[in-house]
């Protein structure tokens, strides 16, 4: 029998695409075997203790560089041997020693279509872009922020109606359903990096990823 991948997930809020991860694990091919907080009083912390998923604090503002910082939380993942670390709401942003560190092993999901706005408040960029969809994408992490080739994307319509909040709710959704399905191509050994491109099953991704229609 095939052992569960052994993941670490990296967090500083509520954590609820941690919790999507935690509930598809129950029956899936990973495991989540910590859950890492920059923040101590970050909720995901409570929703790890609650399915008794080991917990840590590395907080960023007891180191004085993002270099130190940056070497005590990959200190810290590495006590759990994780074959793949998951960033899930994760709000700093990484090193390049540290993002070396993970090559090929380093995942993100960002609520926009990439390469379309990195970065912050990306329903209000595209809602002012006029834009008629929006969306999320599932990317492995490179030294450049938000740059790595992406993985997956899901769609979403952007209705009249719309704004931002209403915009973040409906890509939230399909967060929660995207990040479980990507971790789990990378724990059955479908998904690598490889020359700073994503290939799933052997064969090259196109810069968009897999595309899952709305």
């Amino acid at each position: 029998m095939k052992t569960h991948c052994p993941i670490v997930v990296l967090i500083s809020g509520n954590g609820s695409n941690l919790q999507a991860l935690i509930d598809h694990s129950l029956h899936s091919n990973y495991k989540v075997s910590a859950v890492i907080s920059n923040r101590p009083d970050a909720f995901g912390l409570e929703r790890a203790k609650r399915d008794g998923i080991a917990t840590a604090v590395v907080d960023h503002s007891q180191y004085q560089d993002r270099k130190e910082f940056d070497l005590a939380l990959q200190n810290c993942i590495d006590k759990y041997q994780p074959k793949l670390v998951v960033l899930a709401g994760f709000m700093r942003l990484l090193g390049a020693d540290f993002v070396r560190h993970y090559a090929g092993r380093l995942l993100n999901i960002h609520p926009s279509l990439l390469p379309k706005y990195p970065g912050m408040h990306t329903h209000q960029r595209a809602l002012d872009a006029g834009d008629s969809e929006h969306g999320v994408s599932v990317h492995f992490v490179t030294e450049e922020m938000d740059g790595g080739p992406v993985i997956a994307q899901d769609r979403v319509k952007i209705l009249a109606g719309d704004n931002a909040a209403s915009l973040a709710e409906k890509v939230l959704e399909k967060e929660h359903l995207l990040y479980p399905k990507v971790v789990s191509w990378f724990a059955a050994d479908r998904l690598q990096m490889r020359d700073n491109q994503a290939l799933l099953d052997g064969e090259l991704l196109p810069a968009g990823g897999v595309q899952v229609q709305p």
